[in-house]
Order: structure tokens, then sequence, then C-alpha cells
């Protein structure tokens, strides 16, 4: 029997009004049947509280997070501690993924409260006057251990604290609002934009490179895309200099071949995992997220045009792969993410024993992967072997006494049959939400990968998802931020916008259509409508007519994800170079300036926003060619098959009319191929054959390592 410091003995008989059963969240349906009187966020619940002055208990989570599962089972489950959570609170769970700006916001808060870092499950206690909260924290275990006390004595607790102490609560919530003020650095629009910032973020980053396995830190070890992708481009900016930086190509070199080997990649399905719990990339977290995959799907692919490592271009193959086959939705979208657990247990679905491998398999093919994958080594996970690379198949080759070839091939063999095993299993849950952000990363991903490694079928799917999200996700000129069972919700936020944006301008390099630039179009003008900070540069997080909250995010930092602001100044200086529009050059060159302070004092943690300074200082090369549908892919393609990432190429048919901006002047000659090039705003004589053009592209990337 429970406690309540409100009214006393509680029982196990109260009735439950569980809110989430209409909902579309997979996360807040995977609550819907908790004893918990659960609501979502919105007005009846904030209504409740204040009402009732009782404190909100806002419970943050997302389907595949494992220990968001443990305290489900430990403590929402629990009838007890749910009796005690229903009379002391309204309880209120939200689902992270649909509404990041409550996570921002709350996230940050606890860093404040707490001076620990966030993560998930997140529980905060708040008041329910202003939503400003006054404690919280994590996971909290059902019975007390590891220094931390059990749920229901905090629950108790809190509310006793609420309402003993209820003049320090509103004093704290006060200082609180006053620090989120005061978060975002000052503007400095008189700043001498240098690149300072791009020196720095690249000393910074090597100081916490692991040199022996890659990556940056020790463990948990994330595989940072973004933070990689600017060492490539640093690489790429100074390769024809008299001194390139060939220890910045090391780092990612290395990074990408210890993961593609590692146990952070699946070696038979494709595609990787969130990250790694060691430092040497071979158990990883198993859930899978479509935010990670669409970056590093572009990465892999860029990393293969830059290095040549065939490694590299069959890694981005299958990653592609997977997410075709497991996360592509009918409609042309792509879901979520793969959970971590299935049947109860953590990363069950993919891990073996010898015996089962070798049931499975000819003899020659065990004597294969019994080395290539350490089944020959002790278990590596809970008494059983995730499959991580632990040799060479040219070690395995001398071993066995056959050809490299032959052993590869075998491997491979070998793969294909333990993979047709797997699927036999059960599943972990695939979170079947789509994510317009998400969607956005994963567009970026197929255009570039589609171009790099010359495969149609993925400038197709990038296309598809994007007249999905045109088609279901824009209402009443708008954007939304989710999409599931039918229904499209929640306003978007900057990370849709912006993400979306860019996304739409490498796709119209690898795959023109006119449709596709209008949509960049509308998506930049909107950036500035609802998002952009007229006084002070930058943008919100949340749109100007967004549900008002306790504060307005305007984020800077790189996350998981990249920053929304980086993006936005990235991608509208870009699509203000190709149609030669200054308000979007301006809005970007005012974004700049608002972050200077953050980029010069922590620039590792704003890689996004760096690389569109280094575009504003040194700008990209735009290269439009008109002509014949076949002759135009035919230059086209040839100008991909060089890593060149300040380089844009766009084929334009000679038919496309109507054309916007500085484009309608790039005109089509009579059954010529006509190719037009400009460096920012300052362009060459059109040249009617690839030699020409050829010979100012290999100019171009010297001068561009020069400058």
């Amino acid at each position: 029997m429970g406690y309540s410091a409100r009214s006393g003995p509680l029982g196990s008989s109260m009735n439950t009004k569980n809110r989430l059963a209409g909902e579309t969240s997979p996360y807040l349906l995977q609550h819907a049947s908790n004893p918990v009187n659960w609501y979502p966020w919105g007005p009846e619940a904030l209504l409740l509280a204040r009402e009732q002055n009782k404190p909100i208990l806002l419970s943050v989570g997302y389907s595949a997070c494992h220990w968001c599962h443990v305290m489900a089972h430990e403590s929402f489950e629990d009838q007890v501690t749910a009796d005690l959570m229903n009379e002391l609170y309204v309880n209120v769970k939200v689902d992270r993924e649909e509404r990041p700006d409550l996570d921002r916001i709350y996230q940050t808060a606890h860093q404040l409260l707490t001076q620990r870092p966030g993560g998930w499950p997140l529980t905060m206690f708040i008041d329910p006057d202003d939503q400003r909260p006054f404690f919280g924290g994590t996971y909290f275990p059902n019975e007390a251990r590891h220094g931390l006390p059990s749920f229901r004595e905090l629950l108790a607790r809190v509310a006793q604290f609420f309402d003993e102490k209820h003049d320090d609560v509103k004093s704290q919530g006060e200082q609180l609002a006053d620090i989120f003020s005061r978060l975002e650095p000052a503007p400095s629009s008189s700043a001498i934009l240098t690149d300072s910032p791009l020196e720095a973020a690249r000393s910074k980053i090597a100081q916490g490179f692991d040199r022996e396995y890659g990556g940056i830190g020790t463990a948990p070890k994330f595989p940072h895309p973004t933070t990689l992708d600017r060492l490539l481009r640093h690489w790429r900016a100074t390769a024809h200099s008299s001194e390139p930086d060939v220890e910045a190509l090391f780092m990612v070199s290395l990074t990408l071949a210890r993961m593609a080997e590692g146990g952070i990649y699946d070696h038979l399905g494709g595609g990787f995992s969130r990250y790694s719990v060691d430092r040497f990339w071979q158990i990883p977290h198993f859930e899978k997220m479509l935010y990670d995959n669409g970056p590093l799907l572009a990465l892999y692919a860029e990393a293969s045009l830059a290095t040549g490592e065939e490694l590299f271009a069959r890694t981005a193959n299958e990653t592609a792969d997977w997410m075709l086959a497991d996360m592509q939705a009918p409609g042309g979208g792509f879901y979520s993410t793969r959970d971590a657990d299935s049947e109860g247990e953590e990363g069950k679905f993919y891990v073996w024993t010898p015996d089962d491998v070798r049931a499975l398999l000819t003899a020659d093919e065990y004597a294969a992967v019994e080395r290539y994958f350490g089944l020959d080594a002790d278990a590596n996970f809970e008494g059983h072997w995730h499959l991580t690379v632990r040799t060479t198949a040219k070690a395995v080759s001398e071993e066995t006494g056959r050809t490299e070839a032959e052993v590869v091939a075998l491997i491979n063999s070998a793969r294909k049959t333990l993979f047709e095993a797997r699927a036999k299993r059960i599943a972990p849950d695939r979170d079947e939400k789509q994510l317009t952000s998400w969607n956005a990363l994963a567009i970026r991903g197929f255009a570039i990968a589609g171009l790099a490694l010359e495969r149609d079928d993925l400038i197709t799917a990038a296309a598809q998802a994007a007249d999905f999200i045109k088609a279901k996700l824009m209402s009443d000129g708008r954007l939304l931020a989710s999409f599931k069972d039918g229904q499209a919700k929640f306003p978007a936020y900057l990370d849709d916008y912006a993400f979306l944006l860019d996304a739409l301008l490498h796709l119209l390099q690898a795959r023109w259509d006119n449709d596709h630039l209008d949509f960049a179009i509308r998506l930049a003008d909107l950036l500035l409508e609802h998002f952009y900070d007229e006084d002070s540069g930058g943008f919100y997080f949340t749109a100007d007519d967004h549900e008002k909250l306790m504060h307005r995010p305007k984020s800077l930092a790189d996350d998981a994800t990249p920053s929304g602001n980086g993006i936005a100044a990235f991608a509208l200086q870009r699509l203000g170079f190709l149609l030669a529009d200054t308000r979007y050059l301006d809005a970007a060159e005012k974004t700049l300036r608002n972050a200077w302070q953050a980029m010069d004092e922590y620039s590792h943690g704003h890689v996004s926003l760096i690389t569109a300074l280094e575009e504003y200082l040194h700008h990209p090369e735009i290269i439009v060619v008109r002509g014949d549908d076949a002759e135009i892919s035919r230059w086209q393609s040839s100008a991909a098959k060089l890593y060149a990432p300040a380089r844009m190429v766009f084929a334009i048919p000679a038919g496309t009319v109507d054309l916007p901006g500085a484009l309608s002047d790039r005109k089509p000659l009579k059954d010529q191929t006509i190719a037009y090039r400009c460096i920012g705003t300052k362009c060459s004589l059109p040249m009617t054959s690839w030699e020409a053009l050829a010979a100012e592209l290999s100019e171009a990337t010297k001068d561009q390592s020069n400058a």
C-alpha cells in the first residue's frame, strides 16, 4: 500500500483514465495500457493540473529506447506506483521524436537543475502555472540502487516539496527562466567573419580523436557523421595545397573503416546502430535510427569517391539497400527506428552461437566465417556472439589455403544464408512514424549516394520521399512534422524546414525537377517568414505562431543531428547563390554573425555552422548544364565522379522553361550542350564542350584548395 502526502493511504482500485489509446505515436501507444492516467501533452492536461494545483509529471522517451522500456516495466506497469502517480500528479507522456520542442526545452532544464547530462527516459516535475520544472532526472529504478532513490519514494518526496515549499518552487522557476533567457549568445552584427573557427574545429576534433580505433573519445562512442563530414571537407579544401591535410583524411578513413568492420554495423542486413558501448565499435546499442543512417549513407558514399576504398562503397550500398528494404514505407517515405529489444531482450535478434552458425552453413563457409567474425574467440555479448570483423579475408585465405577471392565468396554466401535465417526470428519493433526532418536526412543521403554510386534507384527513392512529404505533410501552405496511420500532425520545426531545403538542393543535382525547385523556394520563404529573427539573426526552433511554451529556443549547436541553424544558413546561402536572391544570402550571413561567438568559443560543437561559414568565406561553385537529356546526364555523371563538396552541378533539360531568378539567364542552345559556371556571384564564359568544362573543373579544384 502506498501513501499520499495529500490524501492518505492509496488502494489499487482507482479508475484508470489513460488518454493515450487515441494517439498515433508507437511510443505513446506502448503506454496506452498502463494503469497510469497518462495524458498526451496538450490543453486538457495543462488545464487539469492548474485546476487541481497538482504538479505535472512529464515523462519523455521514444519507442526504441531500452531504458524507457525498463522504467515502463518496473514502474509504469506497477499498480501501486501508478496509484501514487495518479493521486499526486497529472501525468504527461511525450514522444521526443514528435515533440522535439518539448524535449529540447526540458533536456536543457534538466542539465541546468542537476548539472548532469540528460537522456531518455527524461523525468521532469513541472509547476502547472508556468510550465517551469522544479526537479528532474532520467531513469529512476523501482527500488533504491546505484545511488538513486526508488521511484515511489521520489514521487512522495517531490509532491511533498511542491505542497510545502511552493514559494521555493516559484523562486527556482524564475531563476531558471532567467538563465534560459541568457542561454543564446549575444549577436555580433559587427563581428569580422574569418576562417579561424575552421582551424580551431579541426584542431579540437584531433585532440579527442582515438588514433587506434577511430572516432571521438572513448566509450560510449558515437558515429558523429557531421564531425566526420567536416574533417573530409577540410581535407578536400587543402588537397591541392603545398601542405595537404592528410591527417584529416586519415581520421575520417580510420573511423569509417573501424565502424564498417565493427559490430555497430549490421554485417548481415546492412545499416548502423545508434552507438557503440565500447571504445572498439564492437558492441552496439542495437537500436537503428533513420537519422543516423541517412547521414552515414551520404558520408560513406562521398568517402568512397574521395579515397577509392571499396569497403566504403560496399558499406554505402548495403546501408542504402537496408533502408529501402526495411525502412521505406509504401507511400515513399521512410520509417523512424528499429528497436534495440526483441522478445524483451536487447540484441536478441542479432546475436548467434557458433553451433547456430555451424548448423546453417557448409563446412567451407563456416571455416571462412569462424575466423573472420571471431566465432572461435570468446563470446562478446552476454554469452552470445555478435558478428564483428576480427581479421582480414587475406589472413583467412592464408590460413585455409584458398584464394582471397574464394574466401570473400564464401563469406558473402554465408552472410546471405545467415541473413535469411535471421529473418525468420521475431524482429525488433519498428516505429512507423514518418518524420519530416529524418526523411529529409534520408533524401539527402539517397541523392548523394545515387550520384556517387551511380544508382538511379536511390535517386528515385529520394524523389519519391520528397513527393510524399509534399503530398502528405504540407497543409494550408505549411509543413507538418510527423505522419502516421494516414494522419499528418504537429506544426513543423526548424529542422524540418532546413533539412528538407538542403535535401531538395542535393536532389536537384541528382535529378532536375521544377516542382522540387518550387518546393525548395517555398520552404526557404517560410523559414524567413516564420522562424527567422529579423532583429538579431538566426532561426528559432519553433515558428512564430507555435504553441507558447516556457521558452522559445534558438539552438546553434550540433547534437545527434546537425544544427538547424547551421543547415538553414548553409542551404539558404546555396539557394541564394543559385538564384541570385540576396534575401537568402543576407539571412545566412546574419545567422553566421549571430552564431559567431558560439563558433569562436566552441568550434567543434558547431561544425554545421562552420561549414556554412566556409562557404560564406569561399563561395561554392555552381555549374548549370543545359541541353539534351542524355548528354547533360553524361556531363553531370562525369563531374560527379570527383569528390568536390563545394561544387554543385545542375543538369537542366533544354525543354525546361519558367526558371526563376538567375536560372532564367542560363538558356539552352539549339542542338548543343552548354555549361554555365559561377563561383558565388562571379561567372565565367559559357562552355560548349565537355573538354573545356573538365579543364575548368580541374583548375577550380586547385584554386579552391589553395584558397
